[in-house]
């Protein structure tokens, strides 16, 4: 039964034409079927939606870059999915220093618009990556010693609730909304259609690095980044990928927000370490730069399949972890994207309170990510099995677990990703939807 609250915005039901390509994600291991996708072109056909879904008793999942490392984020069997990629105003006040961008919007558009005129916010790995989702779970990214996080230049936004209700939360009001919007996961309190950033200036150029080595040397330049990267200039950012034993290669890619000559000094540490294969290192505009940074994404749907983990590194790892690393690479498939990532931590991060927003891993030295990958569907429970395997024998050494990067192996997950902050999400959930209509296998549910 199709009620008389009306599905508004491009609608298509299962069975309709272009369903099969409204359904596809980046992971084909993410793969439901939906209902109906809603494709919302303004704010009012999101609280259509909503409206129906609850009137109609159906599940429903927003969704904004179809990036979900987990499907059942952002999509549902037999359930509405709200779809804001087709919403892409980004409005910039140079006055002010702000940036409005609606929720559809690609997080490589907002830098190449934002470039374009001068200025810059911090981004993340991917330029295909919705700034919907990105977003509230953190946004964590090569600018952000110098920037802070995405979520940290969260100063406003518009977001629909449970009823259908058009809600915005600022600094003034709602502000719980906006303290649990900056780190407490997509997904959760309603879907957000608006964020207002504060953006800088950006420099007129900047130096970026991309430096090889094999993958036999990958333990010492390991253990030297660790020790090296928490302590270098938090004008540099950098990512050390560590690919699979067959066929994978050590690499780091980073940016320094300044001179090539500063931009040598700094990475002399690490550069003097093992047997560089390549090195290339750039002075280029700030354009330039975010390109060298953001390479185009593959197609939409990849190949592979993909099981993700990650946690924050207290300290440089011991030894024994550098085992566990060892036989994870080396049981990863060649010829896939499975490996090790770690990215440098710091500065404008913890310059933050872990209390003073709902992302709490402030404090750690770097960020560490690991995924397994395959592509014959009769490889994934051994490759899924690796994977959080991993994480058992790396416990040790890290804490917490980046929301963005959901593994659904966490049992008890609310702490794990929200550290001490997740009592008072609880209570802003029930709050803004205490009926639990934003859920999911890892949602925070709302407070008794």
């Amino acid at each position: 039964m199709r009620s008389e609250v009306k599905l508004t915005g491009r609608v298509i039901f299962r069975g309709d034409p272009g369903y099969e390509a409204a359904r596809k994600n980046w992971d084909p291991h993410t793969d439901r079927y939906p209902k109906v996708f809603v494709f919302a072109q303004k704010t009012q056909d999101v609280a259509n939606a909503i409206r129906w879904a609850r009137k109609n008793n159906v599940p429903l999942r927003p969704r904004s870059g179809r990036h979900a490392l987990e499907g059942n984020l952002s999509q549902v069997n037999g359930g509405l999915v709200i779809d804001v990629s087709e919403m892409k105003k980004i409005q910039l006040n140079k006055k002010s220093r702000t940036a409005v961008v609606e929720t559809g919007n690609q997080v490589g558009r907002i830098v190449d618009t934002l470039a374009r005129q001068g200025y810059m916010a911090p981004f993340g790995d991917s330029p295909s990556v919705g700034i919907g989702g990105i977003t509230p779970g953190g946004g964590i990214g090569p600018l952000q010693r110098t920037t802070g996080l995405i979520s940290d230049n969260l100063i406003e936004l518009e977001m629909v609730d449970a009823k259908g209700r058009i809600i915005r939360a600022n600094k003034k009001q709602n502000s719980d909304l906006l303290w649990a919007s900056r780190g407490g996961g997509g997904g959760n309190f309603g879907v957000y259609t608006k964020y207002k950033f504060k953006v800088l200036r950006a420099p007129a150029n900047a130096t970026v690095f991309s430096i090889i080595w094999p993958w036999e040397q990958f333990e010492k330049v390991v253990k030297k980044w660790q020790v090296w990267a928490p302590n270098a200039s938090t004008k540099l950012g950098s990512e050390l990928s560590v690919g699979p034993k067959k066929g994978g290669n050590v690499s780091m890619l980073g940016v320094y927000l300044g001179s090539k000559s500063e931009a040598l000094r700094q990475l002399e540490p690490i550069l003097s370490v093992g047997t560089p294969t390549q090195k290339t290192i750039r002075y280029l505009p700030y354009r330039e730069a975010t390109k060298f940074l953001l390479a185009p994404d593959p197609v939409l749907t990849q190949r592979f399949s993909n099981q993700f983990s990650s946690g924050f590194g207290k300290r440089p790892f011991p030894n024994k972890a550098y085992k566990t690393i060892r036989k994870f690479l080396e049981k990863a498939e060649g010829g896939t994207p499975a490996g090790f990532y770690f990215l440098n931590w710091g500065g404008a991060i913890s310059r933050i309170a872990p209390r003073a927003t709902a992302f709490y891993w402030r404090k750690p030295k770097f960020y560490v990510e690991w995924n397994s990958s395959w592509v014959k569907p009769s490889h994934a429970a051994r490759n899924i099995a690796l994977a959080r395997n991993t994480r058992k024998k790396l416990q040790p050494y890290i804490v917490g677990s980046y929301i963005n990067v959901p593994d659904q192996g966490i049992k008890c997950s609310g702490p794990v990703y929200y550290g001490k902050n997740y009592a008072r999400l609880k209570r802003v959930k029930a709050k803004y939807d205490p009926n639990n209509v934003f859920n999911n296998p890892q949602s925070i549910p709302p407070a008794k």
